[in-house]
């Protein structure tokens, strides 16, 4: 048993000995100068995304076991933990004042028109039509732009000498919704988040659940959630040694400004990206739908109350307030949204407009806006 744990958890196990590389060689790798840099980095963002897998595997899990729609709220809040943790451990190393912002439009860029557009284009080159629970689409995205509006749109706004006082409002604003959010998930309202696919008969007759089938019955749940911890734990170190080296090897050259944030969003959504794609694959749209706008939604109402406590408590601001070019992408993105998940189905041309969307995004950084 014990041994059968090891062997699957072996990209776990491989972390530990990548981070205690990374602590010995730190110095070395800084003095071969800036390629041996961007290589460390490369080979810690490549462990970092390996573990997300193991992390998103047992995500799914215990969505098999606890079902919609606590599963996938467990694999964005792991998400969100990840994405935390490394932009605390990156503005440590980057003086950057918009990278908060930068990495939290990223984030929703990535989920909705990245995750959410591909897992419905290829599920819908699949499947033709999709279904889900409208109601969750509808909820997601009203609160996703409620959520950006108060953080990222009004600030621009905000006199200098009041940033303060409006990120202290925006804590509490932003605790607020996610507690009524959460009740609403968890609670009398979880139905909101939730699909009843049809049951497939078996050949001899018997009803079946071939997601359920597929996964298994693979561990138990208090082991699930002690590696989810373990893995986060594990990519919180690993990205400590990504930032530094990553940092180092971008100063002085014309990357794109927003790359970092980019690599911190495309980090913490990798656990995502695999359970959606492969539930679209599965035709279970609503998982994709939990996970997209749900991570989205996660990015946004915790990460904010997180850095604008450190801000205060810090006494330096941060620039939380989008540039017109992201301000346009987002109310594109959002309105795309509420008319694609109006109707309770999705289809190849709704994720198709979402990915051109997020091409947009990847064009708009390589031209530095």
């Amino acid at each position: 048993m014990v041994g059968s744990i090891l062997k699957q958890e072996r990209m776990l196990l491989l972390a530990i000995p990548a981070a205690i590389v990374a602590y010995m060689a730190e110095h070395a790798v800084f003095e071969a100068g800036k390629t041996a840099s961007l290589i460390a980095a490369i080979a810690l963002i490549g462990m970092i995304i390996l573990v997300s897998v193991r992390v998103a595997h047992h995500a799914e899990i215990l969505a098999t076991k606890v079902g919609d729609p606590y599963g996938t709220m467990i694999l964005t809040l792991s998400a969100v933990a990840v994405e935390v943790l490394i932009l605390a451990i990156i503005m440590s190393e980057s003086s950057s004042p918009t990278l908060v912002r930068d990495t939290i439009y990223s984030a929703v860029m990535i989920d909705i028109n990245g995750i959410l557009g591909l897992a419905a284009l290829l599920g819908g080159l699949r499947h033709g039509e999709q279904p889900y629970n409208d109601d969750s689409g509808k909820t997601y995205g009203v609160m996703i732009l409620t959520a950006m509006g108060i953080s990222m749109i009004v600030p621009e706004f905000i006199p200098d000498q009041s940033w303060h006082v409006y990120s202290a409002f925006t804590i509490v604003a932003m605790i607020a919704l996610y507690a009524l959010f959460l009740k609403m998930q968890v609670g009398t309202h979880s139905y909101f988040f939730s699909y009843a696919y049809p049951r497939k008969a078996r050949p001899d007759g018997q009803p079946s659940d071939s997601h359920a089938e597929e996964e298994g019955e693979e561990g138990s749940a208090s082991l699930s959630i002690g590696l989810i911890i373990a893995g986060v734990v594990l990519i919180g170190v690993l990205a400590e040694f990504m930032a530094a080296f990553l940092s180092e090897s971008l100063e002085g050259t014309s990357a794109p400004p927003a790359l970092m944030a980019v690599v911190v969003a495309t980090i913490s959504a990798s656990p995502e990206i695999l359970t959606a794609l492969r539930s679209a694959l599965r035709n279970r749209m609503q998982a994709v739908v939990n996970i997209a706008m749900g991570a989205s939604l996660s990015t946004v109402i915790l990460t904010v109350p997180v850095m604008e406590g450190i801000a205060l408590y810090t006494g330096q601001p941060f620039v939380m307030a989008m540039t017109p070019v992201q301000t346009v992408m987002v109310f594109i993105t959002l309105i795309a949204a509420a008319i694609n998940l109006n109707d309770g189905e999705t289809n190849a041309i709704e994720g198709m407009t979402h990915f051109i969307l997020f091409a947009t995004f990847i064009m708009l950084l390589f031209l530095g806006l």
